[in-house]
């Protein structure tokens, strides 16, 4: 399986629902394709350096990066993609109860992650698989909620990283409660929060603007622009662009090419310095595109239509990265070889791993709740422990082995 195979790979779509795309949805798609925004960009979709006036006070936050550290922003996209990619599958073939995927946000998720240091914290939603890759997390980890097994398979303290957030929008309440913290406690580390364009309608997003901007909080919101809230677009969620939203509590906001690894590496660098130097949030906007579903559950083909994914498909973020690559002559033929088995052998990893995670204790759910203990909980540990047993008595009986009369 080719990364780039991957992201070409278009969904099914029934000629009925092709041929009964409303009006205004094909002017959406033609006015999307006409009108592309202002954003600070680095790289083009073609590969080639973008040098001007308007990128310079973010150029010089990547300025110095060698070729090496490309093949890496690469190596870290490609092998993101692969995991990615198995993940889904292994929901596909029952393995996995959901799987919310990436496809399509290498780079705003690996240029920001790689933006990071060691003791910034992070807090992410669900959909963070390549942020948690640059923080060190083992992708096998993040399988097991998914999987029903456990409830976030990681120490949030070893990596700065905390649990994956279901709850849309809780996430920057949390950030930024934890930067003030950190302002408290008089450090230079700083927090980032991710979070989609759908939770930007959320009001705990508003709230943590609100706190973050009064109390000065080192936090930055990153939020990754996909253009679609499950099944309803970015223009039916606000009347200005996201970015512009900071204005409102006065912090800065910027737009980033989503796809470009290099620009999100770049800006989220020069907002996490802001942060550390004392001057308050920042609103980051990637504009990006999710190419595949929302989730496993969710069917894209049933309100966007193909000549709008197809239209970013040429903006894909590997291919950008890898057209630099070659024409730059920072690589060969080998270094893509050599990823695309280490790949492969992610990719089998992954699937081994899943299969061998044990079952997760019946009983663990009570264990946490209070530190010492509660009668309530208690009590519902007991009926649980009755319920349970039923099981094993039908069992005996041989009721439930199919023994019993007709």
């Amino acid at each position: 399986m080719t990364v780039e195979s991957t992201a070409a790979h278009k969904p099914r779509r029934s000629a009925g629902s092709k041929a009964g795309a409303s009006g205004t949805e094909r002017t959406r798609t033609t006015a999307r394709k006409s009108a592309e925004p202002e954003l600070v960009q680095l790289l083009t979709p073609e590969g080639k350096r973008v040098k001007n006036a308007k990128n310079a006070e973010y150029a010089k936050y990547v300025s110095g990066v060698t070729p090496e550290d490309l093949r890496g922003l690469y190596r870290d996209m490609v092998l993101t993609r692969r995991f990615d990619a198995e993940a889904t599958a292994l929901q596909r073939q029952g393995e996995l109860g959901l799987w919310a995927s990436l496809l399509g946000q290498e780079a705003a998720q690996i240029g920001s992650g790689r933006a990071t240091r060691e003791d910034d914290y992070v807090f992410p939603t669900y959909r963070e698989h390549g942020v948690a890759w640059c923080r060190g997390v083992d992708p096998t980890n993040l399988l097991g909620m998914f999987r029903g097994v456990n409830n976030g398979g990681w120490d949030p303290n070893s990596n700065n990283f905390h649990l994956y957030t279901i709850v849309i929008g809780s996430q920057t309440l949390h950030a930024t409660g934890y930067a003030m913290g950190v302002a408290k406690d008089g450090a230079d580390s700083a927090v980032i929060a991710y979070f989609g364009d759908g939770a930007s309608s959320q009001g705990d997003v508003a709230e943590s603007f609100t706190f973050s901007a009064v109390y000065n909080a080192p936090v930055v919101f990153f939020c990754q622009n996909n253009q679609w809230a499950i099944s309803e677009p970015t223009e039916k969620q606000t009347r200005v662009p996201l970015y512009q939203r900071a204005q409102g509590y006065g912090f800065p906001g910027v737009r980033v090419d989503g796809n470009d690894v290099l620009a999100c590496l770049a800006v989220t660098r020069w907002a996490l310095e802001r942060a550390r130097n004392g001057e308050g949030p920042t609103l980051v906007e990637a504009y990006t595109y999710r190419m595949g579903a929302h989730t496993t559950s969710d069917d894209p083909t049933k309100y966007r239509a193909d000549e709008e994914r197809e239209a970013w498909e040429a903006k894909d973020p590997i291919l950008r990265l890898r057209r630099h690559l070659e024409a730059s002559n920072h690589t060969d033929e080998g270094f893509f070889a050599e990823l695309e088995a280490e790949s492969e052998a992610l990719g089998r990893r992954v699937r081994e791993a899943v299969r061998a995670m044990p079952d997760p204790d019946h009983f663990a759910i009570f264990e946490n709740v209070y530190a010492d203990g509660h009668a309530l909980v208690d009590e519902e540990r007991a009926q649980f422990a009755a319920y349970q047993a039923s099981f094993a008595t039908e069992s005996e009986s041989g009721f439930a082995a199919g023994t019993g009369g007709n």
